[in-house]
Order: C-alpha cells, then structure tokens, then sequence
C-alpha cells in the first residue's frame, strides 16, 4: 500500500509578478503528497513536482515511475497554474531550490517561464517523436491533446440534433432565447484562465465569434471560473449547453453521466497540451527530466490514455484516447495550439484588456 502525507493549507498572494496581478490568486489551497522510495537502502533522493494535475488523477503516473525508479521518492505539490508559475519565479530570484518539474496546463504561463529565462534546455530521449508544434526551444514539452468542446444535455435535445459549429450556436440561441435564458455557461474569462486562453484562440481563428458571444450575452449565459461547475449543470439539466469546456474534463463526467452529450465542434475545435518544464533552479533537475521523459515515452502515453483519462499526445499510441485516434476521427478541424512564444501576447496587460472589454462589451447585451 501507498503511505503518502496529505498537507492542506491557505496562503496568500500579494508579491508584484511580471504578469497582470489579476491572474494570481488571493488565496490558493495546496494539496502534498509524499510518496516514500520503495528501495530506501541506497541514497536518498527526491523528485519534486508542482503540478495542476489533480493528485488522484496523477497517482498511476506517480507509481509506474517509483516502480521503474525504486530509490527515488516523490514529494508532489498540487497547485493551481498561476501558483505554479509564481513559485518557480520567486523562488528562482531569491536564488532558491525550486522544483524539479513544472507540470501545467497553462501553456501561456509556461511558455513565459521558459521565454524568460526559468527553463532549463533537455535532451530528452522521448521528444523526437513528439509533433513539432509540441514543444519549443527544448525547453517546454507538451505531454496531453485536449480539445475545447460545445457540451449539452441529452433531454434537453430530445429529438434535436445539438449545435455543431458556432454559427449554428448562434443561431440556435437566438432562436431559442426565451427557453435558453440562464441555461448556458461558459467560463469567467476575467477569473479562469483556460477561459481567457480559449476565448484569445476563438478571437484568432474565428473573425465572426463575437455575434456567438453576443448571443451567448442575450441568453444570459452564466459565467464560472471552472469546468465542474458547468459539466455538473449540464449533466443534469439544470443547464442546456455548455460552450468552450475542457473536452478531457467532460469526457470523465460523461462516463458516469450517460445525459452528457459532447460536440466537437466541426467548424475548428481549439486544442491543447498540458506541457511540463525543468526550471532553472531545480534541485535535482535529472530527476525532473527523468520523469518528464516517462511522461513523454510510449509507456508513459499509454498509461496516460488507459488511467488518467487524459487523451495522449504520442503519435504512434493508439486507442479511443489519442491524438491519433482524434485525427483520424476529426481531421483537419483539430486546431492544436502551438507551443511557442505567440502564446504570451495576451499575457501582456494593455492586449489582455483590449480582449476583456471587447468580452464584456459582447455580453452586454443581457
């Protein structure tokens, strides 16, 4: 059995970072599990992680890694994105230890770690493989291949064929207003990250998005800052539609919510990967590009897409939860992001603004 410690705290946030404040949290809940080496006969070493991975949903990964490393421990830190990218940056210019791997699903803040300088470059065995839009620079790795999905209720669409691309969202919003009005939600763009990551994708791929958002506005859409809060409405009818959701996070619902209905959207569906990094101050940085590499190896992948639920990103695995899989399902409406310094454009607060009041100014209308 796996004797681990559970440490729950609340700190706050107040220290000036070089990204908007608003993106920083006032109050974060951590959550650390430390798994002991299973050989502790030899010398003592320890893997730290920070991670937005929840850690139940990471625990297999954990243990095919202490399985195949057996003198290495694990202290794994649960935290929310921008904590991650916060505790890397100041424990680096105080000159401090950090840990020795960054597993995010925040691309942006990622890739602004590395473009700044908090990244170390790797030679890892397993990247070669690894789509070129994955990765950037050797120093920003992609690891998942998540898409951004319309969700609906089943029997709230009894005998109607659900909206397939944002036009006919649109529409059928408009059309619908009266029985919609509060039955939509999306994401709080000026609090969830992934909302604004996904409304800056729409804004680039989709010159037309804004009549979606104005009708989304004249729905009187509800906002939130996470997915569950609008799977769970959804899946039980308390909500029609859901719009932008988190395709990995759904489809865990949906395999115990048989009303959870899924669309891909058919016009472009946005998709993105969660990316791991070795940061420059890292402790014991061989470590955190040992487990980086597991994550990335055919192994790794598989056991990603069998235990996780997470879809994985290696080419050459197969199953219903791959990329691959994906591709050959989908086609070219799959829209990975690219991992790359284009995603920090939003980040900066002046074109940050610009899109949250154009946001806002859509959605008005209610």
């Amino acid at each position: 059995m796996t004797h681990f410690t559970i440490r729950r705290l609340a700190f706050a946030f107040a220290l000036a970072l070089s990204v908007p404040s608003v993106l920083h949290p006032a109050v974060a809940a951590e959550v650390t599990r430390v798994y002991p080496a299973l050989d502790e006969s030899g010398s003592k070493r320890t893997l730290k992680i920070y991670s937005s991975l929840d850690a139940d949903i990471a625990e297999p990964l954990l243990q095919a890694f202490r399985e195949a490393r057996p003198g290495i421990a694990i202290d794994y830190w649960e935290l929310q994105t921008q904590e991650i990218y916060a505790r890397v940056l100041e424990e680096t210019d105080r000159g401090e230890e950090t840990a020795d791997i960054a597993f995010s699903s925040a691309m942006d803040l990622q890739v602004k770690l590395a473009n700044d300088g908090y990244a170390q470059p790797l030679e890892l065995a397993s990247a070669g493989a690894m789509p070129s839009w994955s990765k950037w620079r050797d120093t920003v790795f992609g690891v998942t291949f998540e898409p951004a999905v319309i969700i609906y209720n089943k029997t709230a669409f009894d005998g109607r064929q659900p909206p397939r691309t944002r036009a006919d969202l649109a529409e059928y919003l408009k059309a619908n207003e009266a029985e919609l009005y509060g039955r939509v939600g999306t994401y709080d763009v000026e609090r969830a990250g992934l909302g604004l990551f996904f409304l800056a994708r729409d804004s680039e791929h989709n010159r037309k998005i804004w009549s979606l958002f104005n009708a989304l506005g004249a729905a009187g859409v509800k906002l939130y800052s996470n997915s569950s809060a609008i799977v769970e409405r959804v899946a039980d009818g308390r909500f029609a539609l859901g719009y932008n959701i988190l395709g990995s996070y759904a489809a865990g619902w949906a395999r115990n919510a048989p009303d959870l209905g899924i669309v891909l959207p058919e016009d472009y569906t946005v998709v993105m990967t969660r990316t791991g990094l070795v940061p420059r101050n890292a402790a014991s940085p061989d470590l955190g590009a040992a487990f980086l590499d597991f994550l990335l190896s055919i192994g790794g992948q598989r056991l990603i897409a069998a235990q996780t639920g997470l879809p994985a990103l290696h080419p050459a695995v197969e199953g219903e939860n791959t990329a691959s899989h994906m591709h050959g399902t989908y086609g070219a409406r799959l829209r990975p992001v690219p991992v790359g310094p284009a995603l920090v454009v939003y980040l900066d607060q002046v074109k940050r603004q610009r899109l949250l009041d154009r946001w806002n100014d859509a959605l008005r209308v209610q």
